[in-house]
């Protein structure tokens, strides 16, 4: 999805990744839940750091600090998983975003999205769907069915098998 179809003021959910804060469309979010202990599953990629036990189904948990090159950190008291719906050839996958914190709940309108940054053709872009403009500071606006590749949605597909659509 393209900034030129953010035609009206939208709700972000907000969040941490180190020193960055990056935002997902409210409508994805099912909830946040504090952090918890994962099943770690063998043979899954670096990102994925394991699976939950949400309410009888199985949850993928992608660390997005890894997923996006960043150091791993220790988790502490604000560590939270997100649990967001992804589409992934019009199924719904349901999958849980490790983050270092939740910030706020805003909305931004058009007129705070910029495109995302052209960096050339070597390095990715498509995953993020804008930047937001609050102040000073960047909110990396991710495009949530882009920000995880085909491979990593499959296997948590795969992992989370016949819990597709179901609400979490």
């Amino acid at each position: 999805m393209s900034t030129a179809t953010i035609t009206e003021t939208t709700q972000f959910l907000t969040f941490t990744l180190a020193d960055e804060v990056f935002a997902v469309e409210i409508g994805r979010v099912k909830e946040v839940l504090e952090y918890t202990a994962l099943t770690k599953v063998p043979r899954t990629p670096i990102a994925m750091c394991g699976v939950i036990n949400l309410r009888g189904s199985v949850v993928p948990v992608m660390d997005m600090r890894v997923k996006f090159g960043m150091s791993q950190s220790d988790r502490t008291v604000n560590t939270c998983i997100i649990i967001i719906e992804v589409t992934v050839d019009e199924n719904k996958v349901v999958l849980g975003a490790m983050a270092d914190s939740v910030k706020e709940v805003m909305s931004l309108d058009p007129g705070q999205v910029d495109p995302p940054p052209k960096i050339g053709t070597s390095l990715r872009t498509d995953f993020i769907r804008g930047m937001g403009r609050q102040g000073d500071h960047f909110i990396i606006i991710l495009d949530a069915d882009r920000a995880f590749s085909e491979s990593e949605l499959e296997r948590a597909m795969e992992l989370g098998a016949g819990n597709q659509g179901k609400a979490a």
